[in-house]
């Protein structure tokens, strides 16, 4: 009994823990990810620095307090959240009219503002998100993730030319051999080796900025706490909150299938929030979930728990900090191939094939096409997904429309006639109904049977009254049968108040 008690709680501890702790290959595996992670970290969060018109440090803090605190709070595990370009693009005006203390406040108000839509409910929205605009959503976003590394390739020594191809041919070759290291870290390495030893003359992850040497310190903004200032950081708050919403709850979507597991987007949503709360009270410039990164950790890499999350974040850092003069020598070339690697993975080929596009139905590749021409000519993936999902609706308001038929069966004494009605009766197909009844020709006597028809919407049943309306007022009587519960529910709530006669 005395040698068996001291186990007992360490195997109830162990059924608590996730069983990957227990894993050495897992491990590695997270581990080695969230070094490659933060390796492409690095460029992209000085560049959206940049962009946004702010210290490089302030997008390097920005990318490791996002990644460590939604690693712990956020819905998605495995998915990476950074400083990224569409935040960057939203908060860049602010700061360039009103200052940079006006720009910490705006992150920390739009992390309250997704806190409270999590807490409403917004994720629920995505269900209302079609599969051809989630399709063009990813494709459009390979794009622009390889528009973003053309800047790298355009007037550049040669060298880089030869370095990215053998980057490329390494994270090819390279997992044929074994995948027990990040083909994309083993590429990077090498690459950084080959260009230090031989003196090769290329841009360098320093030439984007000064790294920054120490921590970020916690602390409030410095922004008069008035009206004032509220209604001047709430439109780029709100603005902030909703792309960061969009391009996180996107990403989420993507991973679950890719991983083929399940998230909590309302917890997603709220955490988000959380993490540019604390993001803005250490002066970072806010950020959302980043696809690129996420795809590098999750479909390169191999990545599936929160610790490739958060050490993405915490090795951020430590680069950043400790072996920042060895960062700073890593060629561009080398993080550039990664990149173009992410965009050829992410891309789905499978969409764009012909035999596809031969079976798939012209309004599903309509959509599809909207939506990557939107992202890519506005660079935002929100205002795609939205208009991508709005061509969807009507698409899908026509289609439905025309579903709805009438047909008139008469009885044989002629004293009546009883109209079958089918299909979905909305907005779309309801306009039309009125139109679709002889009201002189009729006998005394109609029947409107809706047994195989549901009401979806006022302007079904305002359609229903204007056809009683107008036999009646030719002295004929109509009889509505075969409502569903819940289209008589709505039918007896709405009939006879939607008009003033």
């Amino acid at each position: 009994m005395s040698s068996a008690s001291p186990k007992a709680p360490a195997a109830r501890l162990r059924g608590l823990l996730p069983d990957w702790l227990n894993d050495p290959k897992v491990w590695r595996t997270e581990i080695l990810a969230g070094l490659v992670v933060a390796l492409a970290l690095i460029p992209e969060a000085i560049s959206f620095s940049i962009i946004a018109g702010v210290d490089p440090a302030v997008g390097l803090f920005a990318s490791f307090t996002m990644a460590v605190v939604i690693s712990i709070v956020g819905g998605r595990r495995a998915m990476i959240s950074a400083a990224t370009g569409a935040v960057a693009l939203v908060i860049a005006p602010l700061n360039r009219e009103h200052g940079f203390g006006y720009l910490v406040a705006a992150v920390i108000l739009a992390g309250v503002i997704q806190v409270a839509l999590g807490a409403l409910g917004v994720a629920k929205l995505m269900r209302f998100v079609p599969r051809s605009v989630m399709v063009g959503f990813v494709n459009a976003l390979a794009i622009l993730i390889f528009m973003t590394q053309v800047p790298e390739m355009y007037d550049v020594p040669w060298a880089v030319y030869p370095l990215i191809i053998g980057g490329l041919a390494l994270m090819v070759f390279f997992p044929k051999v074994t995948t027990v290291i990040p083909a994309p870290l083993v590429s990077i390495v090498i690459l950084t080796v080959i260009t230090v030893a031989a003196a090769i003359a290329v841009p360098t992850v320093g030439d984007k900025g000064a790294l920054p040497s120490s921590l970020p310190v916690p602390g409030l903004p410095d922004v008069p706490f008035t009206l004032d200032t509220l209604t001047t950081i709430a439109p780029y708050a709100f603005a902030m909150a909703l792309v960061g919403l969009m391009e996180s709850l996107m990403t989420a979507t993507l991973v679950d299938e890719i991983t083929d597991t399940h998230s909590s987007k309302t917890r997603e949503s709220i955490g988000q929030g959380i993490a540019n709360i604390v993001t803005g009270f250490f002066g970072g410039m806010g950020g959302c979930a980043m696809i690129g990164q996420t795809m590098i950790n999750v479909k390169v890499s191999g990545a599936r728990t929160r610790l490739s999350t958060f050490l993405a974040g915490a090795f951020l850092m430590v680069l950043c900090i400790v072996f920042g003069p060895v960062v700073s020598d890593i060629p561009m070339a080398a993080l550039v191939a990664v990149m173009v690697m992410v965009c050829f993975a992410t891309f789905d080929w499978h969409s764009i094939a012909p035999r596809t596009l031969k079976r798939m139905p012209a309004g599903e590749i309509t959509v599809m096409v909207v939506t990557v021409i939107c992202v890519v000519a506005t660079s935002n993936l929100a205002i795609g997904v939205i208009v991508g999902s709005v061509t969807a609706m009507v698409i899908f308001a026509r289609r439905v429309a025309h579903v709805a038929e009438v047909s008139a069966v008469i009885d044989p004494d002629g004293a009546g006639v009883v109209y079958s009605v089918t299909g979905e009766l909305f907005f779309a197909s309801s306009n039309d109904l009125v139109g679709r009844f002889d009201y002189a020709g009729d006998p005394d006597k109609i029947v409107i049977d809706l047994s195989a028809a549901h009401v979806w919407d006022a302007s079904s049943v305002a359609a229903l009254d204007a056809i009683e309306t107008k036999y009646r007022q030719r002295g004929k009587t109509v009889k509505i049968i075969g409502l569903n519960d819940l289209s008589a529910d709505l039918h007896n709530k709405l009939t006879g108040e939607l008009t003033n006669h």
